[in-house]
């Protein structure tokens, strides 16, 4: 088995991710691997009730605090992570973060969203296990 450096996380503040970043945990210290935390902004959800502005601002602050906190659950076991917000399609956004940081494993939940949300973008995981080039750990 090739050696892991570095394990991208994929969050989106479900109770999933508290999970999935429990496993991360497990991976960076058996493996000495760098953790990096991404939260994805999907700029293309529609909005009825709020402009994009205002609603892409509010996704922005969620994100930063989803980081944050997966970012103090991993202190607590004296870990530390990057972490990066992005803005743009989740699954495009997770494989581009992949290749430019030159990860090795992605670890992410299979669900995360609720079920509108996975009729209309599909599960992020499944695409994942379709497009990734790097190894990919789906935790249930």
């Amino acid at each position: 088995m090739a050696k892991t450096k570095k394990i991208l996380v994929p969050l989106d503040g479900s109770k999933y991710s508290k999970k999935v970043i429990q496993y991360a945990c497990d991976f960076s210290i058996a493996f000495d691997a760098e953790i990096i935390l991404i939260y994805v902004v999907e700029k293309s959800m529609p909005v009825n009730l709020l402009d994009q502005k205002e609603y892409l601002k509010i996704l922005r602050k969620f994100g930063k605090k989803t980081l944050d906190n997966a970012k103090s659950i991993l202190a607590k076991k004296q870990l530390d992570a990057k972490i990066i917000l992005a803005q743009g399609n989740i699954v495009n956004e997770i494989n581009k973060t992949a290749k430019k940081e030159k990860c090795d494993l992605i670890i992410v939940g299979n669900k995360g969203l609720g079920a509108v949300g996975r009729v209309l973008l599909g599960s992020v995981s499944n695409k994942l296990a379709q497009s990734s080039t790097c190894s990919l750990v789906i935790v249930k």
